[in-house]
């Protein structure tokens, strides 16, 4: 059986200290969407200067996240930028909470992507009425309670991994084939934890 792609796992301090400054999330979640871009588009999207643009680029290059895409310059004088990995990249708190800046690095970074994903979220409700009756029937929000022990949420969680990594797979394929009708980005966000009523 081969194996299944894994995202990049954070598990050094300084790697996941790229991600504590907000513009740096939302530069990766842009520049993942977007396949390559420059600075300049980036900064366009983000309403910032392409020079601060270009520096947290090159920060989240230093730490392996983004690399520069190969062909994609045609005089030279555009630097283009890529995700360096298609499947992303993760951390256990666990691995890296040992210490109080640790503890401090974890906690930015997750509130950082929480407030990330809130905004991509109210931006679409902000916008579904344009979407039309077909992408918001399809749209969904979903919470589920649940009684399960540590190890069937990471069990749950490792299903819902490998649910998503196929329907990428399948996105990719259809665009790769030419099948681009209809097809838009698409999130979904899920959250798993414990909590006491």
């Amino acid at each position: 059986m081969p194996e299944k792609p894994r995202s990049d796992r954070i598990t050094d301090l300084s790697r996941l200290k790229a991600f504590t400054n907000p513009l740096r999330i939302q530069l990766y979640r842009l520049l993942y969407a977007a396949g390559s871009a420059t600075a300049s588009q980036l900064a366009e999207q983000v309403d910032q200067a392409p020079s601060l643009v270009s520096y947290h680029l090159r920060k989240l290059a230093e730490q392996g996240f983004v690399t520069e895409a190969s062909g994609r310059s045609d005089d030279g004088r555009q630097r283009w930028w890529q995700v360096a990995s298609e499947e992303g990249w993760g951390f256990r708190e666990s691995e890296l909470t040992g210490t109080p800046e640790g503890a401090a690095a974890v906690d930015a970074v997750t509130k950082g992507l929480l407030e990330s994903r809130d905004a991509q979220y109210r931006g679409y409700l902000g916008q579904s009425a344009a979407w039309g009756k077909e992408w918001t029937d399809a749209a969904f929000t979903s919470e589920w309670m649940l009684d399960l022990t540590a190890a069937e949420l990471a069990e749950m969680e490792e299903e819902l991994q490998a649910v998503s990594r196929r329907w990428r797979e399948r996105g990719r394929a259809a665009r790769t084939a030419g099948d681009t009708t209809g097809r838009e980005h698409v999130t979904v966000h899920l959250y798993g934890f414990p909590f006491r009523p």
